[in-house]
C-alpha cells in the first residue's frame, strides 16, 4: 500500500462517518450520532497529523479533506438543525402530512460551511490562524445543544425547541463561518506554556465546562471560542497601532 493512500483512507472515514451520521440524526438516534460525530472529528484531525508524519501531500487529498469535511460538518449539522426545528414546529408527530417549510432553514447552515470551505481553499491567510469561524466548530456546537435536548440538561430543551433560538443561531454560526474574524487555531508548535497561553487557557477552560455542563459545556465551548477571539484580535490590533 501506498503511503499516501493511508491519510486519504483516515479522510474517507471522516466522510463516511458524516454520512452515518445523518442517518442517524434522520431516525433521531441521536446518542449514537455523537459517536459518529466523536469518530469523524478524530478522523479529521489525524488525517493531516498522519500525512505529515509520513511526509506525504497531494493534491486530492487536499480535495477529499474538504469534500469529507462538507458531508461530516456541512450537510450533518444541518440535518440535525432540520431534525430539530421540525421537532420545534411539527412536534411529535412528525411532518409526514406537510412539506417543512419552516425546518428547510436549518440547511442554511450547510450552504454557508459550503462557501466557507471553499474560501478556505483559496485563502492563504489561514496558515496559523483562521479567518471566520471553522466548520468543525459549528459542528461542535451543534452537536451540543441536539445532546443537550436529547438529555435534557438543566431543563434547555423547551428553549432549544425554541425556533426563536435555533434560527438565531443558525444566523449567527453562518455569519461567523464567513466572516473574516481572525480566531486563533490550534496549532501547538511546542508544549511550553509561553506563546501557547491563550490555547492552554481556553482548553482548561473547556475541559472543566464539559464537567459542568455535560454535553452543553460543547456548545458554550464555541461561545467561549469566538469571544476569546475577538478579545485576541482586539489585542493585537491594538498592539499593532501602538
Amino acid at each position: 500500500m501506498k503511503k499516501s493512500l493511508i491519510p486519504n483512507i483516515i479522510t474517507i472515514t471522516n466522510l463516511l462517518c458524516g454520512c452515518i451520521a445523518i442517518v442517524c440524526v434522520s431516525n433521531e438516534w441521536y446518542n449514537l450520532a455523537f459517536v459518529v460525530f466523536v469518530v469523524a472529528g478524530i478522523a479529521d484531525l489525524m488525517d493531516g497529523i498522519v500525512a505529515r508524519a509520513l511526509g506525504v501531500s497531494s493534491e486530492i487529498g487536499k480535495q477529499l479533506d474538504s469534500l469529507a469535511d462538507m458531508v461530516s460538518f456541512g450537510v450533518a449539522p444541518g440535518a440535525i438543525l432540520f431534525s430539530l426545528l421540525a421537532k420545534s414546529w411539527y412536534g411529535d408527530q412528525g411532518w409526514n402530512e406537510y412539506f417543512p417549510w419552516l425546518a428547510l432553514p436549518g440547511f442554511l447552515l450547510t450552504g454557508f460551511a459550503a462557501y466557507r470551505l471553499g474560501k478556505f481553499n483559496i485563502d492563504t491567510r489561514q496558515t496559523e490562524e483562521f479567518r471566520g469561524l471553522a466548520t468543525p466548530a459549528a459542528t461542535v456546537y451543534v452537536v451540543g445543544i441536539m445532546m443537550a435536548f436529547q438529555q435534557d440538561f438543566m431543563g434547555v430543551s423547551q428553549l432549544i425547541l425554541n425556533p426563536g433560538f435555533l434560527y438565531t443561531s443558525i444566523l449567527i454560526l453562518s455569519i461567523l463561518m464567513v466572516s473574516d474574524i481572525r480566531m486563533f487555531s490550534f496549532k501547538i508548535k511546542n508544549a511550553k506554556w509561553k506563546g501557547n497561553e491563550l490555547r492552554y487557557s481556553f482548553l482548561i477552560v473547556g475541559i472543566s465546562g464539559l464537567f459542568v455542563f455535560q454535553y452543553l459545556g460543547f456548545s458554550l465551548a464555541v461561545i467561549l471560542y469566538v469571544v476569546l477571539s475577538l478579545i485576541f484580535t482586539h489585542r493585537k490590533a491594538a498592539l499593532s497601532t501602538s
